[in-house]
């Protein structure tokens, strides 16, 4: 029997318009190490940015418990992935497994992007430019007073990236002590408790707790919110939040979580091909 040619066995995967997208050997691999890996919108935004600037590669979502992290980066290197990205609870524990890390994520403290280089497996953090680029859809951040909601790893990337474009910063948490150390860490302006923000004006206010995460709650009560400024509220699921809801109500111009997720997967995207990516075409694959 006359054996099949090779071109038909190149296993064939359907996208959600209806076209179809061939894998061959030749394909790149690309993923996204997380725990749990059901949520994530990750895989929709880069294969629809592989699909409109017609790259050959495919992204997929590894669900990785934290034990398996060691595992996963080896496969990663055996299976020549290209790309990685990292969420949580990873984010600080890859760092250890790497063979380089930039100096900005060591900085942050944590790596949501891995590329191979030259056979290295190479991190870097691009979610302190996810949240530069939500913000600055609405206004620039040099000179702002900006504060910060929270003081974890989401609270780090965003300072960071506050600092870096010229905001004037204080961070806001829970626990105040916490708060502090973290200022002082990041050479932010202040620090305190979340109920200073009834006493504190500004331009800007981000929301890094996870508080509002699929409930109807805010971490701050409505009548402590400024009025006008740009809030933005990391918390994407719903993607109107009950705190932005309460900070439009008080006349400020609002930001979804959504955005902060797509732009960080753009710098990423953009870090590995050195092509432009579609931001748009990236959102609506988010929705």
């Amino acid at each position: 029997m006359e054996r099949p040619r090779s071109d038909s066995l190149r296993p064939i995967w359907r996208r959600g318009r209806g076209e179809d997208l061939h894998i061959s050997a030749e394909t790149a691999l690309c993923g996204i190490a997380l725990h749990p890996a059901g949520h994530t919108r990750s895989p929709a935004m880069h294969n629809a940015a592989y699909a409109a600037l017609s790259i050959d590669a495919i992204y997929l979502a590894f669900d990785v418990r934290p034990a398996e992290l060691g595992d996963a980066v080896a496969g990663m290197r055996g299976l020549g992935i290209r790309q990685l990205s990292v969420s949580l609870p990873h984010k600080e524990a890859i760092l250890g497994h790497l063979d380089e890390v930039d100096a900005t994520a060591r900085r942050i403290g944590a790596v949501n992007t891995v590329l191979r280089r030259d056979g290295a497996l190479v991190g870097s953090n691009t979610d302190w430019l996810g949240a530069v680029g939500a913000l600055e859809r609405e206004t620039r951040l040099e000179g702002k007073q900006a504060v910060v909601l929270g003081a974890g790893g989401t609270a780090r990337a965003v300072i960071y990236g506050l600092c870096a474009r010229g905001a004037r910063v204080q961070v806001l948490n829970r626990t105040a002590e916490k708060a502090r150390a973290l200022a002082n860490d990041l050479g932010a302006d202040g620090a305190g408790g979340l109920e200073e923000l009834r006493d504190l004006p500004y331009d800007v206010l981000v929301n890094t707790t996870s508080v509002g995460l699929g409930e109807d709650v805010s971490p701050i009560d409505a009548e402590h919110l400024g009025e006008g400024g740009v809030v933005l509220d990391a918390v994407y699921e719903p993607e109107r939040t009950r705190l932005l809801r309460d900070a439009e109500a008080r006349g400020a111009r609002v930001v979804s979580g959504k955005w902060m997720l797509v732009y960080q997967a753009v710098a990423q995207l953009e870090a590995w091909t050195g092509q432009t990516a579609p931001v748009e075409v990236m959102a609506k694959a988010f929705a």
